[in-house]
């Protein structure tokens, strides 16, 4: 759902007339953290069922990554829309601490997508995952929202999820419509102001 959001956000952003000169002005502290965590997090996902170990680690190293995820956000609060990403964030890193390091997920919700997905988490395949039952702690906060057509694509998404992407989509329309423009503006102005000094 993060990716969706951030290529809807391009989107609508370029659409608006907005430019990618505006990525050229971002400065993030720490910024090689974002990349890290999404390297390591691809990674468990891809090989936490071919290796044992992976895979019984792969709740803390998921809890590791948020942590490491919250901190990278909050040094970096200043961004529009880095404050309301970190609270999407808390709010999926709290429901999973309190779970074991998983995400729950509702299998009603889940109905929507392939059988072998629900399979899958009741053989608890799926490290990151864990359907959701009468044990499960906040379980309002896990994969209960499911989306479907007119979607493009079947998935189940958290209300953690919904707020980080609000955010994510404010910081993009910021970064890439509204930066260029102030930066434009003042560029125009600073033109002025010397074409009247000559």
């Amino acid at each position: 759902m993060v990716f969706d959001g951030i290529i809807l956000s391009f989107v609508i952003a370029l659409f608006r007339k907005g430019s990618l000169r505006g990525l050229s002005d971002l400065q993030l502290k720490a910024g090689w953290i974002f990349p890290l965590l999404l390297i390591v997090q691809l990674a468990v996902y891809y090989y936490q069922n071919d290796y044992e170990v992976l895979g019984q680690a792969s709740g803390i190293i998921y809890m590791v990554v948020y942590i490491l995820g919250l901190i990278f956000l909050f040094i970096n609060r200043q961004h529009q829309g880095f404050i309301i990403i970190f609270f999407g964030v808390f709010l999926n890193f709290l429901v999973m601490i309190l779970n074991g390091g998983r995400m729950p997920v509702s299998a009603e919700a889940a109905a929507i997508l392939d059988p072998s997905f629900i399979q899958a988490l009741e053989n608890g395949l799926y490290a990151k995952h864990v359907l959701l039952d009468q044990s499960t702690k906040l379980g309002m906060l896990g994969d209960i929202i499911p989306l479907t057509a007119p979607y493009p694509r079947s998935q189940v998404i958290s209300i953690g999820d919904v707020v980080m992407n609000i955010g994510i989509f404010l910081f993009i329309q910021y970064l890439l419509v509204h930066l260029p423009k102030r930066k434009e503006a003042k560029d125009i102005n600073m033109s002025t102001e010397g074409g009247e000094l000559r």
